[in-house]
């Protein structure tokens, strides 16, 4: 300047404090997102790196035997070991420019977090969602080859059928609360039917957030992560022991762009599931609607 002052311009989104970011969206990543509410996370242990795994100890099954005149025999129990890897690497990247930093406050830190935080469960939903091809083979409602079409009428007793599989299994016990998701299209149908409960209708219960109500006993979730895979949806079903999940936001960094006027930010999110109990797990192959199609 003329009078041989100096001014330092100071980038309003250095309120990009990488511990502040990865603390506020590991809390924001625990609240809302559809299918972390079917899941358990009871061996997310330490995660550091892709490949890590969690190991998960199942108990064996006891036999139980009639008391005679002979002696006790002692069945010797053997655990079984399974490993959950965290195999899953996503990664988010952008660049801020210092133009926009006259516009900046303190709630673009909030609404970069919020759009991290959807672009993170939707990669999430669909990886968690996709595990239906490990429920039992007994847990099936439809195939294939002859997939379910639903309609107003039929869906609530295709929806028992769905629940009873699991009771079947003995999934269902004394304080297991099932789920289902469905997607947006098998939400129309549902609220057609008469024997949906919607969620200001559950009693005294306390339903998942975001389910939208409950049907042959099942709290009902909805995702627009449940995609059409050839003409098909795969409605998942299940109770929370079924799959099990870890997951870390394992870094954030900012750092300047050497070649702009811009900071750099980027995250890295590491995770993994594992259907640690098949039978407690269940879907319905249903066909899509074709375009146009009346509801």
């Amino acid at each position: 300047m003329a009078d041989g002052t100096s001014t330092t311009t100071t980038n309003a989104y250095s309120a990009f404090i990488p511990e502040i970011w990865s603390q506020k969206l590991n809390n924001m990543l625990t609240k809302e997102c559809v299918m972390l509410q079917c899941v358990n996370r009871n061996w997310e242990g330490e995660i550091k790196n892709q490949g890590d795994k969690v190991k998960i100890i199942q108990p064996a099954d006891v036999t139980i035997s009639t008391l005679g005149t002979d002696t006790l025999e002692y069945t010797e129990l053997a655990p079984t070991s399974m490993d959950l890897v965290i195999d899953q690497k996503k990664f988010f990247a952008f660049k801020i420019n210092d133009v926009a930093q006259v516009q900046a406050n303190t709630d673009i830190m909030e609404a970069h977090l919020r759009n991290a935080k959807k672009a993170i469960e939707e990669v999430q939903d669909a990886y968690l969602l996709s595990l239906h091809s490990n429920a039992d083979a007994d847990n099936v409602v439809g195939s294939e080859s002859s997939a379910v079409s639903l309609d107003k009428t039929t869906i609530y007793s295709k929806f028992v059928e769905l629940a009873l599989c699991l009771k079947n299994s003995d999934a269902v016990t004394t304080g297991t609360r099932p789920w289902v998701v469905i997607n947006p299209t098998i939400e129309s149908y549902l609220l057609q039917s008469s024997e949906f409960i919607g969620a200001h209708n559950v009693a005294d219960e306390t339903l998942r957030e975001g389910a939208i109500g409950r049907i042959a006993g099942m709290d009902v979730l909805v995702s627009t992560n449940l995609t059409a895979v050839s003409g098909k949806y795969y409605v998942l079903a299940g109770t929370n022991e079924a799959i099990t999940f870890a997951s870390q936001l394992a870094k954030i960094e900012s750092l300047r762009d050497q070649s702009s006027f811009s900071d750099l930010v980027r995250g890295l999110y590491l995770y993994g599931a594992k259907v640690v109990q098949p039978k407690a797990l269940a879907k319905m192959i249903v066909t899509a609607p074709t375009s146009g199609s009346d509801s």
